[in-house]
């Protein structure tokens, strides 16, 4: 496997592609749920995504503290591969990667074995890192596997990370796309505007990772005056833990902004404010994100795609009053859920 990035699979990130961050499933003992595991890599697959991303955030960092990471990443692995066999399917294979610089080498090593494309790298464990030391540590992850820049929010582990780290970040040769995840537009901005000054904006594929701002990010181009050019950028597909349910009606929504005009634009923002107040339930912003991944695992629950609300970190649970708001948005916005679709094909992806 090489470690540069094919044209090929350049183009096929570049065509703007929905990709789930993969949640893990777990059993009651907390052991993995092979049969649950490879269900919702089904379920993605099927839906239509174009990526998966396993090993984030959503997967629960703490899988890597139970011996878990290799194991989750073989069965993604597994079930792309036969996906991609029986459909001629290019699917974008993303591992995600933490840690310090020796663990972070080396989860980027297990990718590349397993043949992932690339690494989506987060720098939450360099809290107090210069943007040198950032950049060294990035550039030594580079020589492994390509990388995707990961903006994670602050309140949830990440750091602040301004547009002069961001343009350092995009020169990096290996850096193939960007994934802004700071549920914040100061610090979306400064990620896009430094890569409008890196020279290489043609080269960086942006996704965006704004569970709360999904449809207004599809749809905005940013224009950054640099030297004597205008270069203009837009967000062209999402990485997504919100992604990770309902994830039939992601795709659906992903080729309806593809093929909008502009006229379109005005009934797509009234349904991204839905999509929002959906992921302010899932996510319980309204307790700080506590309870975004066990939001997560609760819709999949109702699905029937995982057992239980089984975590590695006994904290992930639901907040209170959270469940009463998951019903709310069941219940008001109906068009917005796939279950139907996941219940016709539940048993398939269970066998």
């Amino acid at each position: 496997m090489s470690n540069v990035l094919s044209d090929e699979l350049q183009q096929v990130l570049n065509s703007g592609l929905v990709i789930p961050a993969n949640p893990t499933a777990l059993t009651k003992s907390l052991k993995l749920d092979e049969r649950r595991q490879r269900a919702l890599s089904r379920y993605y697959l099927d839906a239509g995504s174009g990526g998966l991303a396993i090993g984030v955030h959503t997967s629960q960092f703490e899988i890597r503290d139970v011996g878990l990471y290799q194991p989750v990443l073989e069965l993604g692995k597994e079930e792309i591969d036969s996906f991609s066999e029986k459909t001629n399917k290019n699917i974008f294979r993303i591992a995600g990667v933490l840690g310090k610089t020796k663990q972070a080498v080396k989860e980027a090593q297990v990718a590349a074995d397993l043949g992932f494309h690339a690494v989506l790298l987060s720098l939450a464990a360099l809290k107090n890192d210069t943007n040198e030391e950032l950049i060294a540590h990035c550039k030594t992850i580079a020589e492994v596997l390509p990388l995707i820049g990961f903006y994670l929010q602050p309140s949830v582990g990440g750091r602040i990370l301004d547009a002069v780290f961001w343009r350092k970040f995009s020169q990096i040769k290996n850096v193939v796309a960007i994934k802004m995840a700071p549920f914040d537009r100061y610090h979306t901005i400064d990620v896009i505007r430094g890569v409008a000054e890196s020279g290489r904006a043609n080269e960086i594929a942006l996704y965006t990772g704004n569970d709360d701002n999904i449809v207004a990010d599809l749809l905005t181009e940013y224009s950054f005056p640099v030297g004597n050019k205008l270069i203009n950028k837009r967000i062209v597909g999402g990485l997504l833990g919100h992604w990770a349910v309902w994830n039939r009606k992601a795709v659906e929504l992903m080729e309806r902004i593809k093929n909008s005009t502009p006229y379109e634009t005005h009934e797509l923002l009234k349904l991204g404010i839905k999509i929002t107040d959906s992921n302010a339930a899932f996510f319980d912003s309204r307790n700080g994100f506590k309870g975004s991944i066990a939001g997560i695992h609760e819709i999949l629950i109702r699905q029937g795609l995982l057992e239980g609300n089984y975590t590695i970190n006994p904290k992930e649970v639901l907040s209170l009053g959270q469940k009463e708001e998951i019903d709310r948005i069941y219940a008001i916005y109906t068009e917005l859920n796939d279950d139907q679709f996941v219940a016709e094909n539940l048993d398939r992806w269970l066998s």
